[in-house]
């Protein structure tokens, strides 16, 4: 460990929950490097469900924006290239495109497509699935309105997706936010997870636990202000 490391708190996870309010200012006391540390959480689904019985992915915009920039990739045909620009999308293609993708030119972190070219697209599965990069229209990535979906992807919009053990974990901002805008998007988190929840069928509540660290801080519970 380094010695800014060995600085800060310990077992920090066992403390009693705290409501997020009053915990972010802790968790910016630790935030001890030289650059702006992301915010982040992690959620502990229950664990009385068996990990393929959940599967959790839709995406959420978070008021306060993630304090990132996003390259965002639009497939689409020429008729919808000017709205792709309108969209401020970084790059823009068809079937060129969709070729350099096949031979594994992956330089962007959203792909957007219309539906027309999700044919082509969809046979690439091999290549983006891996890569959590397959357009889907549950996420707003496979539509006809190219210009929303552009600048909602750039403006903070994230996905909220369980991984194979079952947990999930985003960021909600960087240190230099201040609170307000920390909460607000923390709330829309939560409410995007509630919505979410009702379309699944579990026993008992979906999120046992949160936790709430800085890129190289410690981890702190989140005391839930209601069950989910």
């Amino acid at each position: 460990m380094s010695k800014r490391y060995e600085k800060l708190p310990v077992n920090t996870k066992d403390l009693e929950s705290e409501t997020i309010d009053k915990i972010l200012g802790i968790i910016k006391t630790n935030c001890t490097t030289k650059f702006d540390e992301s915010i982040d959480l992690s959620f502990r689904i229950n664990n009385k469900q068996k990990k393929n019985e959940i599967s959790l992915r839709t995406v959420v915009n978070l008021p306060g924006g993630t304090g990132k920039s996003i390259k965002v990739a639009v497939v689409c045909e020429e008729s919808k290239t000017n709205e792709a620009k309108d969209g401020n999308a970084d790059i823009i293609g068809g079937d060129e495109l969709i070729e350099k993708i096949k031979n594994g030119e992956l330089n962007f972190e959203k792909l957007i497509c219309t539906p027309s070219m999700m044919i082509k697209l969809s046979k690439l599965g091999k290549v983006l699935g891996p890569k959590g990069l397959m357009p889907n229209p549950k996420l707003g990535t496979v539509t006809n309105d190219i210009t929303k979906a552009v600048k909602e992807a750039k403006a903070g919009q994230v996905e909220i997706r369980n991984d194979k053990d079952g947990n999930i974990g985003l960021s909600i901002g960087k240190k230099s936010f201040d609170d307000n805008k920390l909460i607000k998007n923390y709330n829309a988190i939560i409410d995007a997870l509630e919505k979410e929840k009702s379309n699944l069928t579990i026993k008992g509540d979906l999120i046992k636990q949160v936790f709430i660290t800085s890129t190289m801080g410690v981890p702190y519970k989140i005391k839930m202000e209601k069950s989910l």
